[in-house]
């Protein structure tokens, strides 16, 4: 399918669909003509970046954990890439949320004191 009709059904605009082909995350094939011709493994590939994006991964760790995806479906195999890439995100996540507390403590403070 042409990258308009695949826009339509991966629901991902034409913009950000060429920026994930630019980042390494996406390779269509090119037709003759040039134009871009996706197929439903990119569909697949595509709703994996949103899902891990939404996740709160870069897309430069989703370009090295795709390839741990498994043929079909939207889980992945647990490769060492993609278990790092999750233990660092956890990192992250936990430090973001101990700050938020320290924010949200100091808050109520003021709130109690004043």
């Amino acid at each position: 399918m042409l990258i308009g009709e695949f826009s339509r059904r991966s629901g991902v605009s034409v913009r950000m669909l060429r920026y994930y082909e630019r980042q390494g995350l996406l390779r269509p094939v090119r037709a003759m003509s040039g134009y871009r011709l996706y197929d439903d493994a990119d569909l697949l590939t595509v709703r994996r970046i949103r899902v891990l994006n939404a996740a709160g991964l870069r897309l430069e760790a989703i370009r090295k954990i795709l390839p741990c995806g498994r043929v079909g479906s939207l889980e992945f195999e647990p490769c060492a890439e993609f278990q790092d890439s999750l233990r660092r995100q956890l990192v992250e996540l936990d430090k973001r949320i101990s700050e938020l507390s320290d924010n949200r403590r100091t808050l109520a403070a003021y709130l109690a004191g004043g």
